[in-house]
């Protein structure tokens, strides 16, 4: 691939596709999806083609677009980083505060076929929760603030901070100081090192969790926090999961609006904050403080003199 007129080497995501007809397209994602879209010409099997773009400081998508979407939903998708060394987004969040409740996943027909292609203890984990976890139409009004900045830097550089305050639908008041990134993988749920712009995931994708719909992120981070309630503190390993996502509930009553909601605005900014492993259940209905901001908004930042080397 050449980038303002310099080669930058190979984009090889599709190896795996042997057989057919396919393209590749390239695109803008996270907060300015689509903006700057490229295609190349379809490549039949055993031949080979060339794109040549001059891409503008982003983060793009690198894709076959063959079968609106279909093929890259089958994985045919790569990402890439033009320029910006150390850029990173500071996201805050905005509009209606929810909590989310324990309950039944809406879509739990549509994720089973998900699910079964899991490992037997992972599976059997998402089917519970498919039945009663937090990713349900059960929610509640909370109020709160959050604002995180998050860098993507690489396998081992990636960096978070950021703070949340919080009152839960018991009335309870937390306090979530994100300062570390998680970076170790599990099946089917890789971190990214930590911190990724713009990601395809969740719901029909097979990646992460089908019990969040299809979605699109601008930001994705995966962290440890450390978590007060009512001014007490709980732990200083809380597990936390912030997205900057497509648009997944409705307006009013909030409950999910769709299995795929990957072509919704990029305003919904959604806090997990979890247990760690063999960690007693937090002190909030269901074990699982699950906080979305409806209307959120994120912006670019540059790399900050004390996150040069990443944590």
């Amino acid at each position: 691939m050449v980038v303002g007129g310099r080669h930058v080497g190979e984009v090889s995501g599709f190896e795996r596709a042997q057989v057919g007809v396919h393209q590749v397209g390239a695109e803008s994602s996270g907060r300015h999806a689509g903006r700057y879209a490229h295609e190349l010409a379809p490549v039949t099997p055993s031949s080979t083609s060339a794109l040549l773009v001059t891409l503008k400081q982003g983060a793009y998508e690198l894709y076959c677009p063959v079968g609106g979407d279909s093929h890259k939903k089958l994985g045919m998708l790569a990402h890439l980083r033009v320029g910006g060394s150390g850029a990173g987004e500071e996201v805050t969040g905005g509009g209606p505060v929810v909590q989310i409740l324990p309950g039944p996943f809406p879509f739990a027909d549509s994720a089973a076929a998900v699910i079964a292609g899991r490992p037997t203890a992972q599976a059997e984990e998402l089917r519970h929760k498919a039945e009663n976890g937090p990713y349900s139409n059960h929610v509640a009004p909370s109020s709160g603030t959050f604002t995180l900045r998050a860098w993507d830097l690489g396998a081992t550089r990636d960096s978070l901070d950021g703070v949340a305050e919080l009152t839960d639908a018991a009335g309870a008041r937390w306090r979530v100081v994100v300062d570390r990134v998680q970076t170790t993988d599990i099946p089917f749920n890789p971190r990214f090192g930590g911190v990724i712009m713009g990601l395809y995931y969740h719901g029909a994708s097979g990646v992460h969790t089908p019990l969040v719909p299809t979605i699109r992120s601008a930001v994705a981070a995966w962290g440890y926090a450390h978590l007060e309630r009512d001014g007490r503190r709980v732990t200083d390993s809380a597990m936390v999961h912030v997205m900057l996502l497509s648009r997944t509930r409705r307006p009013g009553d909030f409950a999910l609006a769709c299995w795929d909601c990957s072509k919704q605005p990029i305003d919904e900014l959604q806090l997990p904050v979890t247990p760690a492993p063999g960690a007693p259940p937090l002190e909030t209905p269901g074990g699982v403080l699950f906080v979305n901001w409806e209307r959120s908004r994120a912006r670019p930042i540059a790399l900050a003199p004390n996150r040069a080397h990443g944590y």
